[in-house]
């Protein structure tokens, strides 16, 4: 049964992908869809069609080898597992319907047939299910990783002078992040005055505060000075009603007039110079 049905999906490929893409598409979102061009959805569904096939015929290495690449495939294209594993149940129905209209299966073998084609595309669909959701765990963990090495980087813009611009949400877990980069930051690049630059930050609350005060605190620990720069004033009213203590730092509403303190600071200044040189 299953030789001559693996036939019969080889021989009918085309229009078979071609009638499974029609279905699919009806019943998926379309902002899903429309997210990738025909081309790639194409490709990925003759993959699709392809994994099936090897899934019936034999358990390899090529098997296991395309599973996790057509796994990390549909992750970045950004199918949702229920898309993934509605479409396998859909085209092992229209291959049963196929069976059928093409004279391959007769109608008192059709329930044999069906129910064979379930038990055998089970384990795939355990399998695509398993790897998709090791491939989407992995992919996360390494955007994460990826997003807090850029959330809060410690530059050195001139000597002794660091700057640390901050942006989005600041919560306990970056908060800590924050420390540990202003900290190795500061031993690192030698810095003498840093500079927080909070206008990225869409809200100061108590906890943001919290924090960098805290960080500001440690940097002085570590023989640097700290500087709040950024503050809007719509920032600063709020740090105001909060009742909010900053009078400890230096703070400045751009990140242009901290810099030129900053310079104060290490005994430097900017000077324009008249003249060609």
């Amino acid at each position: 049964m299953y030789n001559e049905v693996i036939a019969h999906i080889k021989s009918r490929k085309g229009e078979l992908i071609e009638e499974w893409i029609g279905r699919v598409k009806e019943d998926a979102d379309e902002r899903m869809v429309n997210v990738v061009s025909e081309q790639v959805f194409q490709g990925a569904s003759y993959e699709f069609v392809d994994l099936i096939l090897l899934n019936l015929s034999e358990k390899d290495r090529e098997y296991k080898s395309k599973l996790q690449m057509f796994s990390e495939k549909v992750v970045r294209l950004g199918w949702p597992i229920t898309f993934v594993v509605s479409g396998l149940r859909t085209f092992i129905h229209l291959v049963h319907d196929d069976l059928i209209k093409q004279g391959v299966v007769s109608k008192e073998r059709e329930g044999e047939y069906l129910e064979s084609l379930d038990e055998w595309m089970a384990p795939l669909s355990n399998e695509i299910i398993h790897t998709y959701a090791s491939t989407w765990e992995k992919t996360v963990s390494l955007q994460k990783i990826a997003l807090q090495e850029l959330s809060a980087p410690l530059i050195p813009v001139v000597e002794h002078i660091s700057i640390m611009p901050l942006v989005g949400t600041i919560d306990t877990e970056r908060a800590k992040l924050i420390m540990e980069n202003l900290l190795e930051g500061v031993v690192s690049h030698r810095a003498e005055v840093v500079l927080i630059d909070i206008t990225g930050v869409p809200v100061v609350d108590t906890m943001v505060a919290h924090h960098v005060i805290q960080a500001a605190e440690a940097v002085h620990l570590v023989g640097a000075r700290c500087m709040l720069v950024g503050i809007r004033p719509e920032i600063a009213q709020t740090i105001v009603n909060l009742g909010i203590d900053l009078n400890k730092f230096i703070t400045t509403s751009t990140l242009r007039k901290g810099m030129e303190k900053a310079l104060e600071m290490t005994n430097r200044k900017i000077v324009e110079l008249e003249g060609e040189i």
